[in-house]
Formats: C-alpha cells, structure tokens, sequence
C-alpha cells in the first residue's frame, strides 16, 4: 500500500512540477498579445485564447499536486488553530464531502470530455482552438485529485492513530515546528 501512496503522491508532484513550466510558453503567448496589440496595431485572434486554454488545463490538471503539496486554501479562523491530530479528526469527518464532489466530477468530467472529444469541440472564435483536449483532461485531473484524497485521508488516519507519516508517500504534512511554536504560544487547541 506504501508503495501505491508513494506513486500517487510522486506522480501528483510531477505532474505538478511539469505544468509549472507551462507559465512560461504561457506568459509567452499573452505578452505577444500586447505587443500584437500595442505595439503592431493588428491582434492576434489566438494568442490569448490559447493562452485561456492552455490555463484552463494548467488550473484543472494541478489539482492533485495541490494537494500532495498541502497548497488549497483553508479557512484558517479556527482549523488553524486545531493540533495536527484535531485537524486530522476534522478531515476524516469531512472527506466524504470530498469524495462526493470528487465522485460527481469524475462522472460529470467523464460525460462532458467523452462529448466534446466525439465533437472535436472547438472555440467559437475566427481561430477555432480545440477545446475538447482541456476537457478531456478534467476526469484525468478528478481521478488524479481523487487518488491523492485517499492518500491524503490515510495519512490523517495514521496520525490519529499515532503512525508516522511520511512525506514521501503521503505528501507535505502540517509544518510541525509551526505547531509547536503555536502550541507554546496557547494558541493551538487539543
């Protein structure tokens, strides 16, 4: 099972290493957009609507890297103030709210990828860009967000159950030594 969390994790923060560089071509594309536009006095019609795609795939895609990275947002007013373990306790009890949007984006991904790819979907524009690759990519990222989400509800099972936790398998785990500064401080609550 390590050795399956490990793929996981490893393959989330590759995958997520990769589409980093894709803010350069995509920098790229927009800035030739402006000096199209400014500078040259004639537009190109695809420089930013490649550059919406090809974000529109990055965004989807870095999903499960996010994760593994411990990166999403959280509404730190009260979690961040839990332990590792309550915030543990806090994630398992909610991960079904997880797995449900996480089950109901893979069957409606599934659904919208299957007809845009059968329709070779393209952009409505003069340059019609295809769409239907960034479609099909969003029940690839479901199912990769999914996976890392068991991973990472196995790793908050461990820590209730006292098991280390590393992060090799599991991902980035809570910055302990912040923890602990917090928990000196009294802030942190059991």
């Amino acid at each position: 099972m390590f050795a399956i969390a490990r793929f996981i994790t490893s393959t989330n923060r590759f995958i997520g290493k990769v589409l980093a560089w894709l803010i350069i071509p995509l920098f790229a594309f927009l800035f030739a957009d402006v000096v199209m536009r400014y500078f040259v006095g004639s537009p190109a019609i695809w420089t930013s609507e490649l550059a919406t795609l090809m974000f529109g795939g990055y965004a989807i895609l870095a999903g499960g890297y996010l994760m593994a990275e411990r990166g999403h947002v959280n509404v730190d007013i009260i979690y961040g103030r839990f332990s590792r373990r309550r915030k543990a306790m806090v994630d398992v009890a909610t991960s079904f709210l997880f797995f449900l949007f996480m089950i109901v984006l893979l069957w409606q991904g599934w659904s919208l990828a299957a007809d845009s790819i059968e329709r070779w979907e393209r952009t409505m524009s003069a340059w019609k860009g295809p769409v239907w690759p960034v479609k099909a990519a969003i029940p690839v990222a479901a199912a990769l967000l999914l996976a890392q989400g068991i991973v990472r509800v196995w790793a908050d099972v461990r820590v209730l159950l006292g098991l280390p936790v590393p992060e090799d398998v599991f991902g980035k785990q809570p910055d302990e030594e912040m923890i602990r500064d917090k928990a000196a401080r009294g802030e942190i609550q059991e």
